[in-house]
């Protein structure tokens, strides 16, 4: 079997499979349908929930036991310590068990992808359709509404982020394009940035700090001078959004720097930046009290309130729904033992992708392109978190467990195509 035959068959999928098309589908769906409908995270994990169980023999997944039981064993402790969170604290209600029960059940899009292969183009298209779809929504709600800062369907901070998460992972997509096509995953490339800048969120600012330093450290991946100059274009224009006042990118940077100033400089500390610095001061007073002690939200607020009694916090950290920060979110409730097991739901998936670059890096676009877009998406969520409780919602909870399994099932697939083709 020639090299080109083999490309084309690890991009098409396994057509025999009738099966192979509904997966696609929901592969498509679930990039395309997140940003601009209320429905399409639950829909899909629906669809894969019914597959999963369907062709989980087909999946064999047994032979890649080894490469993902991290990611699994994460998974299944962070449902473990939510459980046990429950049986220390009574009040809690079932609903805690939601995000991380849902999140392992995604496993189920691996079993699905695995089982039939599907076309590794119907995630880089739905990708680009969900960019091009979200920003098309934000300018309208930006510029056509003249909402300060809109938020789609859900809220500004989490669709900027999602948005700018989706783009990213278009610039991995080029990888997988050859010629003049390369031009529609650098389109959802640019609609994720520009989607991103409409909502005037700042923490996905970082996250595109991180996706640049990654490109430096694999750019050799990029092959041909088209991709690079596809990329270079992208991070360009990033940093031209500064200059132009329509995007208000400059202004809401100015403002961030003046707000850390005044808020240190003991001035007034009610804004945006000002909020999430008081917010963090509050997480880490409370961890140092109780660093290794599962807290109820309850614990957390009247913990909260009496610091505040105590003049040692202002009176509006009690306003906030969390702290703005994953990983004081996680130390305040779970302690140390909490923290580092969420740390394992990022550190285990983003190992899995690195050593895929790392042992294949003379592979086909096929394999280098959605190990890429994993760490994309393992990167863009960390730094998300960073600024923001990314997790907070199921939505975006959902999103990344399903996004993170279809990948490592793409990864998987077209890597044992080749090793049987080079056999």
């Amino acid at each position: 079997m020639n090299n080109t035959f083999t490309e084309k068959h690890i991009l098409q999928g396994n057509v025999n499979n009738p099966l192979s098309y509904l997966i696609t589908g929901l592969v498509f769906l679930l990039p395309a349908l997140t940003l601009v409908t209320k429905f399409g995270v639950g829909l899909t994990s629906f669809g894969f929930l019914l597959a999963g169980a369907m062709l989980w023999r087909q999946a064999v997944l047994v032979r890649h036991l080894t490469e993902i039981r991290w990611v699994l064993t994460a998974l299944l402790l962070s449902l473990a310590f939510a459980a046990l969170g429950m049986l220390l604290h009574p009040d809690l209600h079932l609903r805690s068990l939601e995000k991380p029960s849902r999140m392992l059940f995604c496993a189920t899009a691996l079993l699905a992808v695995l089982a039939v292969r599907p076309s590794r183009k119907a995630l880089w298209y739905g990708l680009i359709a969900g960019a091009v779809g979200g920003a098309i929504l934000i300018c309208y709600q930006r510029w056509g509404l003249h909402i300060e800062r809109p938020g789609g369907l859900i809220n500004s901070i989490t669709f900027g982020d999602l948005e700018l998460c989706m783009g990213m992972m278009c610039l991995a997509g080029v990888l997988d394009f050859q010629g003049r096509q390369v031009i529609w995953p650098a389109l959802g490339a640019l609609a994720g940035l520009l989607g991103s800048v409409a909502t005037g969120t700042r923490g996905g600012w970082l996250a595109v700090l991180f996706a640049a330093l990654l490109f430096l450290k694999y750019g050799h991946f990029l092959r041909t001078r088209m991709v690079k100059a596809m990329a270079l274009l992208v991070f360009s224009l990033l940093v031209g959004t500064y200059f132009v006042d329509q995007t208000g990118a400059r202004e809401r940077f100015n403002q961030g720097v003046s707000d850390v100033k005044t808020y240190f400089d003991g001035g007034a500390a009610y804004t945006n930046v000002g909020v999430r610095l008081e917010l963090w001061k509050g997480a880490l007073l409370l961890s140092e009290q109780h660093p290794w002690r599962f807290s109820s939200p309850d614990e957390v607020e009247r913990e909260l309130g009496q610091l505040v009694q105590a003049g040692r916090l202002q009176p509006f950290v009690l306003q906030a729904e969390h702290f703005h920060n994953d990983i004081l979110q996680q130390l305040v409730l779970g302690g140390i033992v909490g923290l580092l097991i969420w740390l394992a739901g990022m550190v285990a998936p983003f190992v899995f992708f690195l050593r895929i670059l790392h042992t294949h890096e003379s592979a086909s676009p096929s394999v280098i392109a959605p190990a890429l877009a994993g760490l994309l998406l393992v990167i863009g969520y960390f730094s998300f978190g960073l600024t923001e409780v990314i997790f907070w919602s199921v939505m975006s909870s959902m999103f990344y467990a399903q996004m993170l399994f279809i990948l490592m099932g793409l990864c998987l697939n077209a890597r044992d195509a080749q090793v049987k083709e080079s056999a």
